[in-house]
């Protein structure tokens, strides 16, 4: 579903290069639940950016679902996304001039035909804001504007979902509340999906964990069924 072959990411400042990812590579398939983590500042959002085509790598490739997105132009990506990705954000990015249906709408009205509206209310029921429909996002509480947030990412049933530190802004409730919605995605509609978190719980429910430092992934875990796999196989070859 995603691949990532030799990215780099760096930014130019005057004379200076800064280097923010300095080689990635990993492909992550259809269906697996992926959470990035690491320390502030070794490039877990910059990754997260790039796998979402919210950004291009300074050199490498980054393909999702066939796609060399990192070939595209902004108007190609932009269709990609639509259809490929749903993104949190950690503060919501809300429409604050739309009620809660007006954002979650707003997606399926960019990227799918028809009318989306029935869609739209049955993701904002899904997530527990039936009552809360009409109400706009100042009138919401933190918690329920990242639902709104999840609703709207879910709402053109997109095969990947990514997530940026999304109970990061969040109490423990809500917050719980939240990573159940996602991980009900992953194991309900069997979306892949990436989440950037500095949580060890959340890390420890997923059944990948990356951790990068300092720009490089410095431990990728095997998936639990695929490392029992191995251990299986080594005992019949011993």
């Amino acid at each position: 579903m995603i691949e990532v072959r030799s990215a780099k990411k760096w930014i130019q400042n005057g004379a200076r290069r800064v280097d923010i990812l300095k080689g990635i590579s990993l492909t992550i398939p259809a269906g697996q639940f992926i959470a990035i983590v690491g320390a502030s500042g070794s490039g877990k959002s910059t990754l997260l950016g790039l796998l979402a085509g919210l950004d291009t790598p300074s050199e490498g490739e980054i393909w999702i679902d066939g796609v060399p997105v990192h070939n595209l132009v902004e108007s190609e990506l932009a269709a990609v996304r639509g259809r490929k990705i749903g993104f949190v954000f950690q503060s919501y990015q809300l429409i604050q001039t739309l009620t809660a249906l007006e954002n979650v709408l707003l997606p399926y009205e960019l990227n799918v035909e028809g009318n989306g509206l029935a869609k739209a209310r049955q993701m904002l029921d899904e997530v527990g804001l039936r009552e809360r429909m009409d109400h706009y996002p100042i009138q919401l509480s933190g918690g329920e504007q990242q639902r709104v947030a999840l609703a709207r990412a879910f709402v053109a049933d997109p095969p990947i979902v990514m997530a940026d530190e999304p109970t990061g802004n969040l109490d423990s409730v809500n917050g719980r509340l939240v990573l159940d919605l996602l991980l009900d995605r992953n194991r309900k509609a069997g979306a892949t999906l990436v989440l950037v978190t500095h949580d060890a719980e959340i890390a420890g429910q997923a059944d990948r964990r990356i951790v990068l430092k300092d720009g490089l992934i410095a431990e990728d875990t095997l998936p639990f069924v695929a490392a029992e796999a191995l251990v299986q196989n080594g005992e019949k070859n011993g």
